[in-house]
């Protein structure tokens, strides 16, 4: 059985990767786009890169744990999850559409608070594309629930494939005619590229709420309000596990600014998130490893109660073996993704691998963070992620003005690390699963000798194709292990009948 699961586990992940892990990858045409045209001593990419970090912070706050909720009651013996569903719609539909039309209402203030005293359409367009895409993201989850990652992943790329061709248009096109041609475009100005930037995500989130109708008609299933209470006492450890958790991505990226100000502080901080950008590909295998786990979990526990550490323990294995492996492919080929992101910006590529390992714990924590929610004391989680989220703060107080965007880097290094620790202790003694340790080391001393000698070979300084050369020969190792230990060859599809 616990086979049979991680089978279906490895089939979820991979359709959610097409939306997760494609879906962003081919996002990343616009962080080249952006870092090209919009210069490192303008400062604006890192307008950009702080407004989607306060972006963020409110998608967690109008979502308050819903997700999560959602998939735990409706698994509930007794519970109609056509009911669940539509309550937890309801309420964060109507938080969602509260929330816009206060920022709007006072999108001025809220503008001169943010230092864009000048801009108030930044935050009326923003509010708006958080509301939608909060509302979306419980009927992106019900999708889940429902086992329709087909659905799922093709309205993610949709809205991906959209956005970027509007960029394309709008952003590189335009941008290129009104430099040669300014009279064809009146209307076009350079310094409102962020402004084009944000509408463009707003008209896109909108249009893709047209794909979900089917689902958001289920709404007329009602509010229930006794169930909400129960979902509410529930959830609200989860919105400040989820808080917690956000700023610990998006803390120092908010701080930065405030601790070196003007446009020193925008220019540097644009500098370290499109640096951070390479390092996503991390985050990406987190999210779509959590689109598929965190649904099989939760029905799991429902429906069986035999084999359940097993699956946990295996999903931890893999989940590290194919971190580290991701981990080892950037960075031997960093000197390929570096063009993800303009040569003005090159100069912050030394934070990648401290922002990937910085993801890894994070998934590691992810994965942890199941024997709180299945016993329903989540309130585990939002101190595990208070701690951490104040050891990053610290970090970025203390050392922010003597080593800039470093300090960010080592803060969520240090943050994540924390509550993986703390996770994992605690875990143990409150429901303890026997995790592969000695297993999961072998793969981490691998990875880290190999990661070593790549750092040894990158200072000599030799010609591109024989650093190409060894570093492949590396991560071939890497590879050799992994499909001689826990991969044969033979099990894997359409090849394995080759080696049977």
């Amino acid at each position: 059985m616990a086979g049979s699961k991680m089978a279906s586990l490895a089939k979820d992940t991979a359709i959610y990767g097409i939306s997760s892990i494609v879906g962003r990858f081919i996002n990343y045409l616009l962080t080249p786009l952006y870092t090209n045209i919009l210069k490192a001593q303008d400062a604006q990419y890192g307008a950009i890169t702080k407004m989607y970090a306060y972006t963020a912070l409110c998608l967690v706050l109008l979502t308050f744990g819903m997700e999560t909720t959602m998939f735990r009651f409706a698994n509930k013996e007794g519970q109609k999850p056509e009911r669940v569903y539509s309550t937890a719609l309801i309420a964060v539909g109507v938080l969602s559409a509260l929330f816009a039309a206060i920022c709007i209402t006072f999108r001025s203030d809220i503008s001169a608070f943010l230092q864009y005293p000048d801009h108030p359409e930044y935050v009326t367009a923003l509010s708006l594309v958080v509301a939608i895409d909060s509302f979306q993201a419980i009927v992106f989850s019900y999708l889940r629930f429902l086992k329709r990652p087909i659905k799922f992943a093709a309205l993610k790329l949709t809205n991906i494939g959209l956005t970027i061709a509007l960029n394309l248009i709008i952003v590189l096109w335009f941008s290129s005619v009104y430099q040669n041609h300014p009279r064809l475009l009146g209307w076009y100005s350079m310094d409102n590229i962020i402004r084009y930037v944000f509408y463009i995500n707003l008209f896109c989130s909108a249009s893709i709420t047209l794909g979900l109708l089917p689902e958001i008609r289920q709404i007329r299933n009602g509010f229930d309000s006794k169930l909400f209470k129960q979902m509410l006492s529930y959830t609200w450890p989860i919105l400040i596990l989820g808080l917690a958790g956000i700023l610990n991505q998006v803390a120092d990226k908010i701080c930065f600014t405030k601790i070196i100000t003007g446009e020193e502080g925008e220019r540097l901080l644009g500098i370290y998130g499109s640096a951070v950008k390479v390092a996503m590909i991390m985050s990406m295998l987190t999210q779509a490893f959590r689109y598929a786990y965190e649904p099989m979990v939760f029905s799991t526990a429902a429906k069986e109660k035999t084999g359940q550490n097993k699956i946990y323990a295996d999903a931890m294995k893999y989940f590290i073996i194919f971190s580290l492996l991701a981990f080892l492919f950037v960075m031997f080929y960093l000197d390929y993704f570096k063009f993800i992101i303009g040569r003005t910006y090159w100069e912050g590529l030394k934070v990648v691998p401290i922002v990937m390992m910085a993801e890894i714990f994070m998934g590691i924590y992810f994965n942890l963070s199941f024997w709180y929610k299945l016993i329903d004391q989540t309130w585990w989680g939002a101190i595990f992620s208070f701690v951490g989220c104040a050891v990053l703060l610290a970090i970025n107080f203390i050392y922010v003005p003597q080593y800039g965007y470093m300090a960010c880097a080592w803060g969520g290094f240090a943050g994540y690390a924390t509550c993986m620790i703390l996770s994992y202790f605690i875990g143990q003694k409150k429901s303890p699963i026997n995790y592969p340790l000695g297993e999961i080391a072998v793969y981490v001393l691998l990875a880290a000798v190999l990661y070593v000698i790549y750092l040894y070979v990158d200072k000599k300084e030799l010609s591109g194709w024989l650093t190409f050369i060894i570093n492949t020969v590396l991560l071939c190792i890497y590879l050799a292990y992994l499909f001689k230990k826990d991969l044969p060859l033979k099990s894997l599809p359409v090849i394995g009948k080759y080696f049977k």
